[in-house]
């Protein structure tokens, strides 16, 4: 019996530590993917301070794409060891935020060991301050101040948040000063720095970047035919960061970009909807020109959408009657007939069908289609017959005549 309860003890250890490692892994599993703590691009520079003096720290190069970075600084007596590395604790914070939120791993960020010696420290993004902070101890242009002296210290800096930082947007010039509260002894300084790294960011399309991207392609003849070409520009915008480095798209020859743009913005054209307000605007001015007698130009305006690959089957039968009225019938009974391909229950494509038959000498074929529907609305309020002689009476007007026009009015009769 007692060794049956031993072993049902160890199966439920078993399963309360599967239960601890799995709910431990949560927090990696569901971790924001925008970026990571570049461990290889972390800083750790351990420098002796003489009494009352002040110095300056400038750290590494900051990766492409830096937006967050965590600091601490650490003051050791003499022989004392860093207890565990910044780039070991922030294994456990997957994100910045969770240092912002007040992550329980984040209070490791200060070190458990540092000596009785104290500093201040000033932190800078220029050299120029931080070379006049080290000669006269002025810190009116400095990013961060620390002016009550610490052992040891653990902060974030934000390119969002940090007034100085986000001003000057340039991480690869950043200066620690430190100033020496030990009026008789050396001190030894530690510092350590890891940088957050946005994926997007890291290949080179900053915020500036994706405008100049954005401006380019509003500039665009495409572009500027769209009432709104914003989301056109950015879906444009997306596509090059997603194929290039802003580095490599910048290498690119003039016709190379050119090429990019074009290919690009006739996949966004459909993905993004603006080739439907582009149609949809393209219509409403056809009508217009119709309206004011000016057919070619409305001709043209219909022809543009049905080259888009997006025209739809009202858009077959509107320049099909535009080639009508134009006496343009070979054209006209081509479109009319890919028209009704599309939808070949539309009356009024039915109906200018018939009058391009007509038109072109077909009186058969006319005649067939107004047998076929003459007891029909081509509308809710509209019949097939008083359709048929309104289109008549207007293509009198614009000067056609045919001797049939009576044969089919009797035939509706």
């Amino acid at each position: 019996m007692f060794a049956i309860s031993i072993i049902r003890m160890l199966s439920m250890l078993n399963k309360i530590s599967s239960l601890f490692f799995f709910f431990i892994s949560i927090p990696l599993l569901f971790a924001q993917k925008d970026g990571y703590w570049d461990k290889d691009r972390s800083t750790t520079k351990e420098v002796v301070v003489s009494a009352r003096e002040r110095i300056l720290i400038q750290i590494d190069d900051l990766p492409t794409g830096t937006t967050e970075l965590i600091y601490r600084i650490t003051l050791l007596d003499k022989n004392q060891q860093m207890a565990n590395s910044l780039v070991s604790v922030l294994k456990a914070i997957p994100d910045p935020t969770g240092i912002s939120q007040g992550s329980a791993g984040a209070i490791f960020l200060v070190s458990k060991i540092s000596g009785d010696d104290k500093c201040k420290y000033a932190i800078f993004s220029n050299l120029d301050d931080a070379a006049n902070y080290v000669e006269t101890g002025k810190t009116q242009s400095a990013c961060w101040v620390q002016n009550e002296p610490v052992s040891k210290d653990a902060k974030r800096l934000s390119i969002d948040k940090s007034a100085c930082l986000k001003s000057n947007g340039n991480w690869n010039e950043l200066w620690f000063g430190f100033e020496s509260k030990n009026w008789i002894m050396n001190q030894k300084i530690v510092l350590e720095v890891v940088p957050w790294v946005d994926y997007k960011l890291s290949r080179g399309w900053t915020k500036e970047n994706r405008k100049t991207i954005i401006d380019q392609c509003k500039t665009s003849s495409l572009a500027q035919k769209m009432n709104n070409s914003g989301d056109f520009c950015v879906c444009v915008s997306d596509k090059i960061q997603a194929k290039y480095t802003f580095k490599e798209f910048q290498k690119l020859l003039t016709e190379e970009r050119n090429k990019a743009f074009k290919d690009f913005g006739v996949l966004c054209f459909n993905e993004t909807g603006a080739s439907n307000a582009f149609n949809s605007n393209l219509r409403s001015q056809a009508g217009v020109l119709a309206k004011k007698g000016n057919y070619g130009t409305a001709i043209a305006k219909m022809n543009s959408i049905i080259n888009n690959g997006k025209a739809e089957a009202m858009d077959y039968n509107t320049l099909g009657y535009y080639y009508l009225i134009t006496k343009q019938y070979g054209k006209a009974l081509k479109i009319l007939q890919e028209g009704e391909k599309q939808d070949a229950t539309e009356l009024l494509i039915q109906l200018n069908l018939a009058h391009a038959y007509l038109l072109n000498g077909n009186y058969k074929s006319a005649k067939a289609i107004h047998k076929t529907y003459s007891n029909q609305n081509v509308t809710d309020s509209l019949s097939w017959a008083q359709k048929t002689k309104l289109d008549f009476d207007a293509f009198q007007k614009a000067g056609i005549q045919n001797e049939d026009f009576n044969a089919i009015l009797k035939i509706l009769e």
